[in-house]
């Protein structure tokens, strides 16, 4: 069945959290260089990225992406280039509702966990997904970074799953069986011609 809806995950898939992480670095008063290296640390180790606030000892800093600055190169053209090809494109991951008023201006449709009240990796989230994408599930393409948070969830929800190679998580992981890799999302419009 052809893919008629592709849904993406924010952070590190559109959004490069480098500066991200370095202005939440700036906020919380600790060097950029110690949380990046917990942050990936934590990657390594499959654990939750949040858990570096614990670990350093301060409350996690209120800050967002920038969307002017933020986006990956690659995120808009191949937005735009789904779009022109007639798919419907989503953007929904594990954001706090504010991220949704950054994405809405370049997508079909937004979610988020906080709003949806359920987190990646939960089947959960999938079905509000599925259920916001008004399609079946195998028309759905879910674009992520992480093989534990986005590709396998994704699969077992009976979705197209798409890993894209970037950002620690995506470097760190495997591409599993039945998974799409790709480099860039540049490669994403001619997938399902």
């Amino acid at each position: 069945m052809a893919v008629e809806v592709v849904v993406f995950d924010v952070g590190e898939t559109l959004v490069d959290e480098t500066r991200l992480w370095e202005r939440a670095a700036d906020a919380a008063g600790v060097p950029r260089f110690t949380l990046m290296g917990i942050v990936g640390g934590l990657a390594a180790r499959g654990r939750p990225h949040r858990e570096a606030w614990r670990i350093l000892g301060v409350d996690p800093p209120a800050v967002s992406f920038r969307p002017g600055e933020d986006f990956y190169p690659d995120a808009l053209p191949a937005i735009a280039e789904l779009r022109r090809s007639g798919r419907t494109v989503g953007a929904a991951g594990n954001t706090p509702p504010e991220a949704e008023d950054d994405l809405r201006a370049h997508v079909d449709f937004v979610g988020s966990s906080e709003r949806w009240g359920v987190e990646k990796p939960a089947a959960a989230f999938f079905e509000r997904l599925v259920e916001d994408a008004g399609v079946a599930p195998e028309k759905i393409a879910y674009v992520g970074d992480r093989v534990d948070n986005d590709v396998l969830p994704a699969l077992a929800a009976g979705l197209a799953a798409v890993h894209v190679r970037r950002g620690p998580w995506g470097l760190l992981h495997d591409t599993p069986p039945g998974a799409i890799r790709v480099d860039s999302l540049s490669e994403l419009p001619g997938r399902w011609s």
